[in-house]
């Protein structure tokens, strides 16, 4: 393919599907702890939800597994930070500035899918990063990380 062909391939969004478990449970939580819309539904495999122009698919199917990391941008990471706080919800790690230039929250679903809602990175200094199994890995001043125990 050449560079014209690939141009004229527009991307215009991503929607991924997250394997869930119970479906009525799931579509409560996004709802009401997240702040987002049932789209659709199809019975009690298969619902959409968003919120913006963020879309996620939510099925009691085959597709996808649990544990899958989700990132999505946003255009504040502590204002959704302290929305969540007020209506309860369990934060899995608190925004924090990242290397790559992103303010980052973690949350994490019913089904173990992690939930990473970033912005544009603040003034403060870069923190920890939690890793899949819940560990803090600190960074250091050349580059890399380290795991504190």
């Amino acid at each position: 393919m050449d560079a014209q062909q690939q141009a004229a391939v527009v991307f215009s969004g991503v929607t991924p599907i997250l394997r869930v478990e119970d479906l009525e449970a799931s579509l409560a939580y996004y709802q009401q702890s997240l702040g987002f819309t049932i789209d659709w539904r199809d019975g009690e495999g298969f619902a959409s939800v968003s919120r913006g122009k963020v879309h996620l698919m939510l099925g009691v199917c085959d597709q996808g597994r649990s544990g899958t990391w989700v990132y999505v941008s946003i255009n504040d990471a502590d204002a959704l930070h302290a929305e969540l706080l007020a209506r309860g919800v369990a934060v899995r790690h608190p925004p924090t500035n990242y290397p790559w230039g992103a303010r980052e929250l973690q949350l994490q679903d019913p089904d173990g899918h992690v939930l990473r809602f970033g912005s544009d990175a603040t003034e403060e200094p870069y923190g920890p990063w939690c890793d899949g199994q819940g560990r803090l890995w600190h960074p250091q001043p050349d580059g890399s990380w380290t795991l504190k125990a």
